[in-house]
């Protein structure tokens, strides 16, 4: 069964294969992290328009971004713990990619929409599940598991 993954294109310019790759990248990186058979995530495909006021809502950013991820079991200050929910599937979030970013990324660092999409998705992913990159050490480990991940996909630089 694996991850149970909900996949909206906003963008309508996706085809098949991208809904594909991004679903195998996310099942391996789930299988990879020990993830439970069951859990859901959302991935939206949007824009740079869309995405820029997302990032402006939620991260006070004016700006456009490639990936943005909301993870839902993230305990802030002053949350509460929900009880009596054991059982059912782990909901581990929502990503949102802008594929118009992702193409002028593709280009820029002269790979593959392909390997620049798989790459968001799994870092989207890693971030759901509590990896970060704010720090050198953090941002090492994290950057290591996404090439790994791409890498044994075979979504090489």
């Amino acid at each position: 069964m694996g991850l149970v993954i909900d996949m909206v294109d906003e963008t309508e310019e996706l085809a098949a294969e991208a809904f594909q790759l991004v679903e195998a990248l996310l099942e391996l990186t789930a299988q990879k992290e020990g993830v439970a058979e069951g859990s859901e995530v959302s991935v939206t495909f949007t824009d740079n328009a869309r995405i820029q006021e997302i990032n402006r809502e939620y991260r006070e950013k004016d700006a456009p971004t490639d990936v943005i991820s909301f993870a839902l079991e993230e305990m802030g200050e002053g949350e509460i713990t929900i009880s009596g929910v054991e059982g059912l599937p782990r909901m581990l979030g929502d990503i949102v990619i802008s594929v118009s970013r992702a193409k002028e990324q593709a280009i820029d660092y002269g790979h593959s929409f392909e390997r620049e999409l798989g790459f968001l998705a799994v870092h989207g992913l890693l971030h759901l599940l509590g990896y970060d990159h704010m720090t050198e050490e953090e941002e090492k480990v994290m950057f290591q598991k996404q090439r790994d991940i791409l890498n044994e996909y075979g979504l090489e630089r």
